[in-house]
């Protein structure tokens, strides 16, 4: 099992902190939060993406994923969603990542309309991301908050760029077992998001292991060279406690989880 962690578990970090706290804690990659209000988003200079590319080179430390927030099914006309999605490749390309990370954000339409609407965009931009060198992940989040949803999407556009990142606090909040998000999502899994929180009422992140999220059923479906991303929520929840005081601590506890069985 290959370890990361999300920035958003430390909003506003400068990278090279990110990087340390990475190699001290043992963690193999780090999935960067692409939003503005971060050192590292799509209105970075050509410069200054390699600057952040080198930093993580010279830390031994992979950059797995561009996270960024297009929602591939909102509703409106499809050049806007194109154009970010483009951008969000491009900064993915520069920085080395082999991913980005998008949402569904399809809202209340119908499914079939939401689900039509992001399989024509991803399908559109899929041969660039291909060019680029770079998988696009649709979460499953929001209005395709299972697996069978994200898989459903993934599957009509066919195209090996364009793939599923499994957040398991969503597929579980949407009743899906972990066996059958794991099913329905594998042909197309790009890595796991983990995370644990206090209640299916209270989403408050914990440490992990201290929440109820079933995340030992859910490791126990992966192949033992997956991508295995922590997703703090901090910036969501301000009064969450630090996320570096905790990172040897989950790692510790995700290596438990995911050691082979007898």
């Amino acid at each position: 099992m290959k370890l990361a962690f999300s920035t958003l578990g430390v909003p506003g970090l400068p990278v090279s902190e990110v990087v340390r706290l990475a190699s001290e804690h043992g963690y193999q990659g780090v999935e960067l939060r692409a939003h503005p209000e971060e050192p590292v988003h799509p209105g970075l200079s050509k410069s200054e993406r390699a600057g952040v590319a080198d930093e993580f080179k010279r830390g031994g430390v992979e950059i797995l994923t561009a996270a960024g927030y297009v929602r591939t099914a909102a509703e409106g006309d499809d050049q806007p969603v194109l154009d970010e999605l483009a951008g969000l490749i491009e900064l993915a390309r520069d920085l080395g990542a082999p991913h980005v990370r998008v949402f569904p954000g399809g809202g209340d339409q119908d499914p079939a309309t939401a689900d039509a609407t992001a399989a024509r965009r991803l399908a559109a931009v899929a041969p660039y991301a291909a060019d680029m060198g770079v998988r696009v992940l649709l979460e499953t989040h929001d209005s395709h908050r299972a697996g069978v949803d994200v898989a459903r999407v993934a599957g009509t556009v066919g195209h090996g760029s364009i793939g599923a990142l499994w957040d398991v606090m969503h597929t579980w909040m949407a009743g899906e077992e972990p066996v059958a998000s794991h099913a329905v999502l594998a042909p197309h899994l790009g890595y796991v998001q983990v995370k644990d929180i206090v209640s299916a009422e209270d989403t408050t992140p914990v440490a992990l292991g201290a929440g109820v999220l079933p995340l030992r059923a859910c490791l126990d479906t992966l192949d033992a060279d997956t991508w295995v991303c922590w997703e703090y929520e901090k910036r969501w929840y301000p009064q969450a406690a630090e996320l570096p005081g905790m990172l040897s601590a989950g790692r510790e506890h995700l290596l438990r989880l995911g050691a082979p069985k007898d």
